[in-house]
């Protein structure tokens, strides 16, 4: 089963298409070369969406394929990425035989998943000592304007499932069967965006997504209202979003 959240908040993913931000080149490389994606290795982006991860794997040669269980996610993801192969599926339950891939990557998604199915489920569906990759763009509240934005989305977002990737670690390392240590790095980059892409950045947030019209519109334009007013950033064209980027890879046994 897919999240309720979930399942209707990105099932129109225009926004999230248009307005999430993609991963830097040295977050990229990490994980490419620890998890060996390579011609001739065969790799699952779990997930997928819109194929924002994807895509960025898809110039390593590797043979790729994706699983995305959203139907709205699917058909951008077939517009956008046609060559890439693409199934249903959910992290607890993809349409694979066991012992298929060398690598999995999962972006932005792994606070969707029941921990000890989808941990199961990687353990069969990946090869003896293949590698399993989970990356986040985690909110950067540095600036003060940043930290306001995410200040509004702190109220839409009491029960969101993401709060808990933080502590993804300390659970992981206790309730991992079949894998071994599990690696991290963490990066940063900043996001190049207008006002509008802001405003969108924030309507592609599931919680956001799935609220009333008219409480949706309240919470886009208190952004805009922040965006027009603050010190910061009124009247400027382009604005930069901070992120830091959590990355982690571990190996099946």
């Amino acid at each position: 089963m897919v999240h309720n959240v979930a399942a209707a908040g990105f099932n129109d993913p225009g926004d999230y298409e248009a307005a999430r931000p993609s991963y830097p080149p040295d977050a990229l490389a990490w994980f490419v070369e620890h998890l060996r994606i390579a011609p001739g290795h065969r790799v699952v982006d779990l997930a997928a969406g819109t194929g924002k991860l994807t895509r960025l794997l898809a110039p390593t040669g590797a043979d790729l394929f994706a699983v995305e269980p959203v139907p709205g996610m699917r058909e951008t993801f077939r517009r956008l990425l046609p060559t890439v192969p693409l199934v249903a599926g959910t992290a607890e339950a993809m349409p694979f035989a066991a012992a298929t891939f060398d690598a999995i990557t999962v972006a932005q998604a792994w606070h969707w998943f029941d921990h000890e199915r989808a941990t199961a489920e990687m353990a069969r569906v990946l090869t003896p000592g293949g590698r399993l990759g989970l990356v986040w763009n985690a909110r950067d509240r540095s600036e003060p304007w940043v930290d306001e934005v995410w200040s509004i989305m702190d109220r839409v977002e009491k029960k969101a499932p993401w709060r808990d990737h933080e502590n993804w670690r300390d659970s992981a390392t206790k309730a991992m069967p079949g894998f071994g240590e599990l690696h991290s790095a963490q990066f940063r980059h900043r996001q190049a965006i207008t006002p509008d892409g802001v405003v969108q950045r924030v309507a592609s947030v599931s919680h956001v997504a799935v609220l009333p019209g008219p409480e949706r519109e309240e919470v886009l334009d208190e952004v805009r209202h922040l965006l027009a007013t603050h010190p910061a950033v009124r009247g400027l064209e382009t604005v930069e979003i901070p992120y830091r980027v959590d990355s982690f890879w571990t190996e099946r046994f």
